[in-house]
């Protein structure tokens, strides 16, 4: 068995785990609590972490008499639990919520913490991704995840050695253009530099289909709303489609494969080629450094670029954020309830176990300004997109998108376009004329729209 197909082995086996128990909860308590003083019942989402919750909740009960429950959705059911859990007489105090459209659809449910300790303590870029309605806050982050082009330092750094790189310095990529001569350099002399395509593949399999229509997508987006001064429209143009165009078309023609073999190219394919240092670079996130880990590229080699696409003023940006995970508070709970849930969120985010337990354990990067670098989780990942931050260079804001259906049927058309079956205005009508439609069924069946303020970054 080589190397790839090792990762391939071990990026599956952490899949199934996660899957396990699917249409169930895993359930979790702590004993020898004060029902005196109140409860803590949390539905978590991510089964991967279940038992550093466990660990959590008795250690708090431990601390401070509180009793925490906290019981965990299988993988890709967090809704149909929230759903299930709400209907109860004993339902959960805190909730996870993830996303806009999981927001809309309970905020019925939520009560406003604006008032909070924690919400006092997140960061003010924390702030501007937690969900409200005026002056009420509703949903608080509580991990913010970081994306970008993924790069492989000692490749770079080999190929920056060679008489034909087109750079002196990684730090000279600074825009699309920079980056395409780069990639297009690369590919030309791969077998001199012992890769199999610059990029590793744009996957169009189920299973690898986020990285481009829900993460790439969001990046024409971020320009458009810049240059709208908004941070919603319900309608859109499109404008820097064509830019998006710019890179998909790199990603066709630097890759390891044909682009008539993408239909069937799996998450695992495309990661398990840059893990094994066949590609020098990759798009995708800090998350994805659980597979990346423990095998030929060192966590020192590791780098990320921002997505370029050949936007006006682009150099002037990093890597995109993304703060999906959210907390947010039931208000049907008991005031007792509520305030031990809103104790335990501060300690959650202020006392050195619990801190240790979101960023060293469950390796979250919290933005809460009691998380200083050396609270950061040990992700060479994280570590590289907050460089970026340490200089003053702001993220590329990610903004919430209609629906699952939307980014279904953009993959199709970049399947379609990827194929030939179509060109890029099939592309350009699926995010455009969808857009708007499937914003409209959110409204009509959650009943809110995102709010519109002013663009700030």
């Amino acid at each position: 068995m080589n190397k790839a197909q090792g990762i391939l082995r071990r990026i599956s086996a952490i899949t199934a785990v996660m899957a396990l128990g699917i249409g169930g909860l895993a359930a979790c308590g702590s004993s020898n609590a004060d029902p005196a003083k109140g409860k803590v019942y949390y539905i978590n989402s991510k089964p991967e972490v279940a038992d550093i919750w466990q660990d959590v909740a008795d250690q708090y009960t431990k601390e401070t008499g509180v009793e925490v429950i906290v019981e965990t959705a299988a993988a890709g059911t967090l809704d149909q639990t929230l759903k299930s859990e709400l209907a109860k007489s004993e339902a959960p105090t805190l909730l996870t919520i993830n996303g806009f459209d999981s927001y809309a659809r309970y905020k019925s449910h939520l009560a406003d913490i604006s008032g909070s300790d924690a919400y006092q303590l997140l960061t003010d870029e924390g702030k501007v991704y937690a969900n409200g309605d005026g002056k009420a806050v509703y949903t608080i982050p509580f991990a913010a995840e970081y994306y970008g082009m993924i790069y492989n330092k000692k490749i770079l750094k080999d190929y920056i050695a060679k008489d034909y790189a087109v750079i002196n310095s990684v730090d000279d990529i600074k825009d699309f253009k920079t980056f395409k001569k780069v990639c297009d350099s690369m590919q030309e002399h791969k077998d001199d530099l012992g890769l199999e395509g610059a990029i590793s593949n744009a996957g169009l399999d189920a299973s690898d289909t986020y990285r481009f229509a829900s993460h790439l997508s969001r990046i024409p987006l971020f320009y458009e709303y810049k240059d709208a001064g908004t941070t919603f429209e319900q309608n859109i143009k499109g404008t820097y489609l064509d830019d998006m165009k710019n890179i998909w078309d790199l990603y066709l023609k630097d890759s390891t494969v044909q682009p008539t073999e993408l239909s069937s190219k799996t998450y695992e394919d495309s990661t398990a080629e840059f893990a094994t240092g066949q590609t020098a670079f990759y798009q995708n996130g800090v998350w994805s450094y659980t597979q990346i880990k423990d095998n030929d590229v060192a966590d020192e080699n590791l780098g990320m670029l921002p997505l370029y696409i050949g936007a006006p003023g682009e150099s002037a940006y990093g890597p995109a954020s993304i703060y999906d995970a959210s907390w947010g508070v039931n208000k049907d709970s008991s005031d007792k309830d509520k305030q031990a849930t809103l104790d335990f969120l501060k300690w959650l985010v202020n006392s050195d176990e619990g801190k240790k337990a979101l960023s060293q354990d469950m390796g979250f990067s919290a933005p809460y300004t009691t998380f200083g670098k050396d609270d950061q989780p040990n992700n060479p990942l994280i570590t590289a997109a907050l460089e970026y931050q340490e200089k003053n260079i702001p993220f590329i804001r990610s903004f919430a998108l209609p629906s699952g259906h939307w980014g279904d049927e953009l993959a199709n058309a970049l399947l379609d376009y990827t194929q030939g079956a179509s060109d890029w205005s099939t592309v350009k009508k699926a995010y455009v004329d969808n857009w708007s439609s499937e914003w409209q069924n959110n409204k009509e069946t959650n009943g809110s729209l995102p709010e519109s303020q002013p663009f700030k970054g």
